[in-house]
């Protein structure tokens, strides 16, 4: 499962907006694209989207722009996913509409595809706009390393300890 890119982007610019929020002043698309990196016809794509599924406020004209439209510790990973993406679902067959596959019928996994998306959804908001706006603090002595893999998989350099997404020196 991969999120598309403009979700992806659609989180690092909320992201950023989140570490501006608290100030009166309203936020625009030119400030977030430079301070991203993103293309500003994507930041500007990306605010009517997430305008219009209730994230941001926006208001046109002098003193226009935008901002958060909750604190970013109500504004869950969840939201942001399905303000671009639409509701969250692995397969296609749990949407009533949809009878695109060919066991459909005979399928007995089907019910519990359902179990599946309400828990991948729950670990989704689970993650609030605040926590992906703040800094991950370092465990004292640890340093940071580019993880492809989850889980308790050993260090490749048996002098280190791993804890999670950091090394630390034995």
């Amino acid at each position: 499962m991969r999120l598309s890119s403009l979700t992806d982007y659609a989180v690092v610019m909320l992201a950023a907006a989140a570490r501006h929020c608290g100030g009166a002043a309203r936020l625009n698309a030119t400030l977030l694209a430079e301070e991203t990196g993103l293309p500003l016809p994507t930041v500007q794509k990306l605010v009517s989207k997430l305008s219009a599924a209730g994230l941001i406020e926006s208001a046109r004209g002098t003193g226009g722009g935008f901002r958060l439209s909750r604190p970013p510790a109500a504004i869950t990973l969840a939201e942001i996913v399905e303000a671009i993406e639409g509701p969250i679902a692995l397969t296609a067959c749990v949407e009533p509409s949809a009878h695109e596959c060919a066991i459909e019928g005979d399928c007995r996994v089907k019910p519990h595809w359902n179990v599946v998306n309400g828990a991948v959804r729950g670990a989704l908001a689970n993650v609030s706009l605040a926590s992906l706006s703040s800094p991950i603090p370092l465990a004292r002595g640890a340093v940071p390393i580019a993880v492809e893999t989850l889980g308790d998989t050993p260090s490749p350099n048996p002098s280190r300890e791993r804890e999670g997404n950091l090394v630390r020196n034995a």
